[in-house]
């Protein structure tokens, strides 16, 4: 069953957080889901809509330096290894390039492998830089340029 990927709506991602653990497992990362986020980023905030339901989704918006940062995203536990996360941030970078973005930038836990594998695997350069957020709070943060539209 193929997805469409569409700009989210804030019932979206309130059915998301019914669903939480089909995307994220035991991790708990419902407070990191701002529904403002969404109301005022809507364009570059995206779900991919099946059937079925949501079978992942994306979180983003574009920063006034021309950065399209990547908040959140995540596929639903049966959609793991379709493709889904790349057809996301590939809707997304197309967004975010229709509001200027020049680059695209995401962050994760030192810890989240998983993460640091996928954006890797998406031509991400990846650092890991010590307080960024805050004293002790090393991150991990992917960069990656886009290139030039023709």
């Amino acid at each position: 069953m193929t997805a469409r990927i569409v700009p989210a709506h804030v019932t979206d991602i309130q059915q998301v957080l019914a669903d939480h653990p089909r995307y994220w497992g035991d991790r708990d990362l419902r407070s990191l889901h701002l529904l403002a986020l969404v109301q005022e980023f809507g364009s570059t905030c995206l779900v991919a809509r099946a059937e079925d339901g949501i079978h992942g989704y994306l979180v983003g918006f574009v920063t006034p330096d021309g950065t399209g940062y990547v908040h959140l995203i995540a596929t639903r536990d049966d959609t793991r290894g379709t493709g889904l996360g790349r057809r996301l941030y590939d809707a997304f970078t197309e967004a975010a390039r229709k509001q200027g973005a020049v680059r695209l930038k995401a962050v994760t836990s030192v810890t989240n492998t998983g993460s640091v594998a996928f954006h890797r695997g998406l031509g991400f350069d990846a650092r890991v830089e010590d307080d960024y957020n805050g004293p002790g709070q090393a991150m991990v943060v992917f960069t990656r340029a886009l290139p030039q539209a023709r």
